[in-house]
């Protein structure tokens, strides 16, 4: 419901002028940040065609590559991300007929997530609209976006067709990498210098560090 409310006014952004879109390109690199070798997308109807949905901004309008749904209109989209991700916002885009999403569910932190995964509630809902030249984000609620490791999007229904045909997902938000270089430092300072007299000081901070 809530995609519907933010549709109405995306069409001004033409207005902003012509630099909009190569701003927006960098917006949108978080497909940079997938794992792509860990990418399952569930119910394509040719192994692997979920991965090239996850382009590059300038080429969402390329038809050459998609995924369509197999045995019924239903997609499961199993992402996980090099590192934690803010997730701001979404586009889906497809063919501008039956075949184009028409909700799609998301979830986070939920890896191999199944079909039978998806009764759950979601971390947030969409109905969309025909977008089949991917000009309209959702926006997601940040808070509950905010630490995502792994995001499922379940396309759980489209606008009549017998399969989904997807051509684009965009997504928006902020990258941060994995830390673990980071823990490692701070152990190797705590315990360095073993003689120091100040190491009573340094190694309490260590609990701070989790």
């Amino acid at each position: 419901m809530s995609g519907h409310d933010h549709g109405h006014g995306h069409g001004c952004c033409g207005c902003e002028g012509e630099h909009e879109p190569a701003e927006r390109g960098l917006e949108y690199g978080l497909y940079q940040r997938i794992d792509l070798a860990k990418l399952q997308c569930l119910n394509e109807s040719r192994d692997g065609d979920g991965k090239l949905v996850f382009k590059p901004w300038e080429l969402r309008l390329e038809r050459g590559k998609f995924v369509e749904s197999d045995a019924d209109e239903e997609l499961l989209f199993n992402i996980p991300f090099t590192g934690s991700v803010k997730l701001k916002g979404v586009i889906i885009s497809g063919e501008d007929d039956e075949s184009h999403p028409a909700e799609i569910r998301l979830f986070k932190n939920i890896p191999q997530m199944s079909f039978d995964d998806t009764g759950r509630e979601p971390e947030q809902a969409f109905r969309l609209n025909r977008d089949p030249l991917a000009q309209q984000e959702y926006p997601t609620k940040i808070a509950r976006f905010s630490n995502v490791q792994h995001l499922s999007i379940h396309v759980s229904k489209n606008f009549g067709s017998e399969s989904t045909r997807v051509y684009y997902i965009g997504l928006r938000g902020e990258f941060t990498q994995a830390h673990r270089h980071e823990v490692t430092i701070c152990t190797y300072e705590a315990t360095a210098n073993p003689a120091d007299h100040k190491v009573e000081s340094i190694i309490p901070q260590t609990n701070f560090i989790s």
